[in-house]
């Protein structure tokens, strides 16, 4: 058989890139041991990149796209507060790219107000910025004006792109970029990624959790978003029937690993929200795309079972993770709720409709954060796309949650005047992602905003693209790869 030279090229870089990373691991630990499991998990992070790299239709700018989100959000755990300024030069990189790609930004507006995940990502935004004017909070209002800028770029950029006839799905090189970020956190990892403990950044969340990867030295990501990154590459790639049968098992296979090692409840809560839409979705039987064959609707249930058995599921699914408050599976959330629903209250009539204006992303404080007393305290996010909306952009921010949630979800399941039906991909996605809401701030964007983005994606291609059928749903089966 002969191999493309491409292929072996890539297969020698990634040998030679593991074995650095085995060699890397035994000067630091002099252990032959965790020097062999360093290499391979330098070989699964290798691999992931060669599958992200081979998707078939990606993209350049969705690639871009999804990558500086990505960046974006890996450095805010990365960099943290005291280096903060290397997210705002990823963010005025993205001001920069997005505007050239959106202009002439006026003729999108209109189409952007149809989007429902704007309303859900960008809405609080505006909102929050009129809230720190009213209090003549000057610095929270321009940071906030910037934020807005570059995500309201972000999406503009997606409308003017899928405009273009003929122009590819933005959504594939997006979850390609996903992947490369899964890559590039199990390479630095890799020398702990089988570890019972496992390398950690410098900060109190990260303490009380070392058993979760977190990825390794130089590059750190919460393990939840790790997760949710996860889920949402999965649902792309793994329930789309134009990748190839080897891409498709090989993304399933990394959705039972980075599930397990991540050990979150929400990305897992994600994954088997999305197996059981793809079923009911295959049984409703009007996606054109979904992949009905019983090794197909089975896989994304065998990952669960994966996760729920070898990977440790029946342990931490309704785990304690902090000592100080037995009980609470949702960590605390609850807490942070009731805060949220506290400073409302004792805010002025600005905030109250406009949204909080203490900090720019409108960050909760508690005394009982974990940390000492007299502090200091902890940033802490709403982990509630609901509560969250509500607490950066006040009354009016719940509402336009409220509308953006049902404008994705009426897109995401409705037929076309054409006859197509969205893709199969976008309507799981969507439907998946509601359960996630109680927990997490995936749905209203951010810095950390690439499930957001990839959702915004597939929202507008199916909304903008005026093609045939063919043209807005995946129904071919790809060429076979070159043996």
């Amino acid at each position: 058989m002969n191999v493309p030279k491409g292929r072996a090229a890539f297969a020698v870089a990634a040998v030679v890139v593991a074995l650095f990373a085995g060699i890397l691991e035994y000067t630091r630990t002099n252990s032959p041991g965790q020097s062999a499991a360093a290499f391979a998990a330098g070989l699964i992070a290798m691999a992931v990149a060669g599958i992200a790299l081979s998707l078939p239709g990606i993209s350049l700018r969705g690639l871009v796209l999804g990558g500086l989100f990505v960046l974006a959000g890996i450095l805010t755990w990365t960099a943290g507060a005291e280096h903060a300024g290397f997210i705002w030069a990823v963010l005025a990189v993205e001001v920069v790219v997005f505007a050239v790609w959106a202009w002439p930004w006026l003729r999108s507006l209109r189409d952007l107000s149809r989007l429902g995940t704007a309303w859900l990502g960008l809405a609080y935004w505006f909102f929050g910025i009129l809230g720190a004017v009213f209090i003549a909070q000057w610095k929270v209002a321009g940071q906030r004006v910037a934020y807005a800028g570059v995500f309201t770029l972000a999406v503009l950029a997606i409308i003017a792109l899928n405009k273009k006839r003929g122009g590819k799905d933005l959504s594939i090189g997006m979850a390609a970029a996903v992947l490369l970020g899964i890559a590039a956190l199990l390479l630095a990892g890799s020398g702990s990624l089988f570890d019972s403990v496992r390398a950690i950044p410098d900060n109190a969340s990260a303490r009380m959790m070392t058993d979760r990867f977190w990825g390794g030295p130089g590059l750190y990501y919460h393990p939840n978003s790790l997760a949710g990154f996860m889920a949402i590459a999965a649902i792309r790639i793994g329930l789309d029937r134009a990748m190839f049968w080897w891409q498709r098992l090989g993304v399933a296979a990394l959705a039972a690993l980075v599930l397990s090692i991540c050990q979150s409840r929400t990305g897992f809560v994600f994954a088997a929200a999305a197996a059981v839409v793809y079923l009911g979705t295959a049984l409703w039987n009007r996606h054109q795309d979904v992949d009905r064959r019983w090794p197909a609707l089975a896989t994304p249930f065998v990952v669960i079972a994966i996760v729920m058995t070898l990977g440790g599921g029946y342990q931490w699914v309704l785990k304690d993770r902090f000592a100080d408050n037995p009980g609470d599976v949702t960590s605390g959330r609850t807490a942070t709720w009731r805060q949220v629903w506290v400073d409302w209250k004792g805010d002025g009539w600005a905030e109250k409709t406009f949204g909080n204006a203490e900090t720019s992303r409108a960050v909760v404080h508690r005394v009982d954060d974990g940390n000492p007393v007299e502090g200091p305290r902890r940033e802490l996010n709403t982990d509630n796309a609901a509560v969250g909306a509500f607490r950066r952009g006040g009354v009016l921010g719940a509402v336009a949650f409220l509308l953006g949630l049902a404008l994705l979800l009426w897109h995401a399941i409705r037929r076309r005047p054409n006859g197509a039906m969205p893709a199969a991909w976008f309507t799981i996605g969507a439907l998946a992602v509601v359960p996630t809401i109680a927990t997490e701030d995936w749905l209203i964007g951010g810095t950390n905003g690439a499930i957001w983005l990839l959702l915004a994606a597939g929202e507008a291609r199916t909304l903008l693209q005026r093609d045939e059928p063919a043209d807005l749903t995946t129904t071919k089966e790809p060429e076979p790869a070159v043996s």
